[in-house]
């Protein structure tokens, strides 16, 4: 048990890093205009770890495997931080 109360913080620190990430991004210098893909990459850095994280939780509740919901919810939030800021570069 404690194991998975360490995994699941460890998601939760992980997740909030990916939003600072994706603060920089829309906090960078704008442009005057945005294209469709830069609009999407923002939307994905912003809110994509924290669905990660809440389909996680859906899961590991459904299922009741919550190390590995906890593994996966870290690789899903890595990943939307990475395919948000390649999507809006800075």
């Amino acid at each position: 048990m404690f194991t998975v109360v360490l995994a699941w913080l460890a998601v939760l620190a992980v997740c909030v890093a990916a939003v600072l990430f994706g603060q920089t991004a829309r906090t960078a210098p704008r442009r005057r205009r945005r294209s469709r893909a830069s609009r999407i990459g923002l939307l994905v850095s912003l809110s994509g770890p924290w669905l990660a994280v809440l389909l996680a939780l859906g899961g590991g509740a459904l299922t009741g495997a919550w190390l590995p919901a906890a593994a996966a919810a870290a690789c899903g939030v890595v990943l939307a931080a990475v395919v948000g800021g390649t999507l809006h570069p800075h």
